[in-house]
């Protein structure tokens, strides 16, 4: 009887996965000729450059052949064809801050006077979900930056490598490096230095190729790990806050995440060393600081002078703002039921008189100063906080709040796209367009260096000259986002 138990389960589950991936991604594939030509688009190439007018790009096995004026690009025999004046085509977007899990169910978490449930907070991996909605959005190459079920992460990245499902490239971050107290119930709790290296090694044995430290590791424990990624020639980001920036800085970290209005405690006045203060606390000191003044100008000029990325999330910190984002139909059609309940409840819990809206405006300065003074901005939306940032579409929304910060839309789309192949050290490869390069791109209808918020209207999103159906990804996913 057990044996036909487990046999009838087999089948169910084998059932199952072919329903969810009958032909791999052949249902979403719009393009796959091995040459083909796109004609009188606008060229944005993520260099910064203008864009060019009545462009035509030439792909040839996944990589572009050449680009060029529509009227002297020679054509190759037999390449198929399409025109889209009108059109603007941009790099595939690089997210140096997605994730494949999402915060599914905040007012779940959460009771009505705030305090953490059972057994502590905790989130809903997506791995199906999210790969899509990413690719849709026209990001081909993602960093995890910090996973809690790191064997799926692997297998969706494997799986992706083998065409057989969709998503983009991904650089899979391993496990948060976090100590205790945590909060969530799936971050182990570091007990050492011997600890942290231990992990490092075994994760990279195992796959991954990125690092994340997180708000409670020591001093200790952050310079191990770091030293120890570098050992094995990969890099370590932070979310920090036990650790100061100036400490972490000092300790030779690679990135530091959310910018530091969020996330740096140093000017705290109580900070404790190897400890993190109450948050709510550490953003009051940064209330009162001055981005062009000394203290703020110094931190920015430490982090220049070290070659320390920072990673902008923007979209994740505005959902706190009284009123943000502009509520948008697709983002409550891809949420389950459950999810875009329990968003709606915490936006509707925000405060009027929240203090987020000056502090989201003083992160815009400090991102924008930074840049000017010759720093390495990325970016990234962090699918987490209170529902409201999706996969894809808040990598699209990074990109129009970088804008609002006061970058222009080409630079907007630099910080996007160029500079995180920087950061991951594959700009020969991807992240700008040029001859050589792999054919990464997305087909968006309109002019989003003149409207930024045309970057939503991707038609087509090509990942090594495979071109994907950004609506037919999107309507895949409806309604199952934070369920699988």
């Amino acid at each position: 009887m057990r044996r036909l138990a487990l046999f009838v389960l087999l089948c169910t589950s084998l059932a199952i996965a072919q329903a969810q991936n009958p032909n791999g991604i052949a249902p979403f594939v719009t393009v796959s000729a091995p040459v083909f030509v796109v004609n009188h688009v606008r060229i944005i190439d993520g260099t910064g450059a203008a864009p060019r007018e009545d462009q035509t790009i030439v792909i040839a096995n996944g990589k572009i052949q050449s680009i060029g004026p529509a009227a002297t690009v020679q054509v190759p025999a037999g390449a198929q064809q399409f025109d889209r004046a009108g059109y603007t085509i941009i790099p595939g977007l690089v997210g140096m801050h997605d994730h494949l899990y999402y915060t599914d169910s905040v007012s779940v978490q959460r009771g009505a006077d705030g305090k953490i449930g059972e057994p502590g907070l905790y989130v809903a991996e997506i791995p199906f979900t999210a790969p899509r909605l990413y690719l849709a959005a026209g990001v081909t190459t993602l960093r995890t930056t910090g996973s809690v079920e790191p064997y799926t992460d692997l297998k969706v990245k494997q799986r992706i490598d083998a065409n057989l499902m969709p998503g983009p490239k991904i650089d899979a971050t391993a496990p948060y490096l976090e100590s205790a107290p945590t909060v969530f119930a799936q971050m182990h709790e570091l007990t050492g230095t011997d600890d942290a290296k231990r992990l490092v090694d075994y994760w990279a044995a195992e796959g991954m190729t990125s690092y994340k430290a997180y708000m409670n590791i020591t001093r200790e424990e952050l310079a191990a790990a770091i030293q120890q990624t570098h050992e094995h020639k990969f890099k370590l980001t932070g979310h920090l806050c036990s650790v100061t920036w100036h400490e972490a800085i000092a300790m030779g970290i690679d990135d530091l995440e959310h910018g530091p209005v969020f996330s740096d405690t140093e000017f705290f006045a109580d900070k404790k060393p190897d400890v993190c203060p109450q948050v709510a606390g550490a953003r009051d000191s940064w209330a009162k600081l001055d981005v062009n003044g000394s203290q703020v100008q110094a931190l920015i000029h430490d982090l220049v002078a070290h070659h320390v990325a920072v990673t902008s999330t923007l979209p994740v910190f505005e959902a706190y703002v009284p009123g943000r984002p502009k509520l948008q139909q697709r983002v409550l059609d891809a949420m389950s039921s459950e999810s875009a309940q329990s968003y709606l409840i915490a936006r509707s819990r925000i405060s009027m008189d929240s203090p987020f809206a000056a502090l989201f405006k003083k992160e815009m300065d400090f991102e924008l100063a930074f840049v000017k003074a010759g720093g390495l901005l990325l970016a990234g939306p962090d699918p987490t906080g209170n529902g409201a940032t999706l996969p894809g579409f808040g990598d699209q929304r990074e990109i129009e709040l970088l804008v609002e910060a006061g970058f222009t839309p080409v630079e907007a789309i630099q910080i996007g796209t160029g500079n995180g192949a920087i950061y991951l050290g594959k700009q020969d490869r991807i992240g700008t367009l040029a001859a050589g390069k792999d054919a990464d791109f997305v087909l968006i209808k309109g002019d989003p260096a003149k409207k930024i918020e045309d970057i939503e209207n991707v038609e087509t999103v090509f990942k090594d000259g495979v071109g994907y159906d950004s609506s037919k990804l999107i309507e895949s996913v409806r309604g199952q986002v934070g369920i699988r």
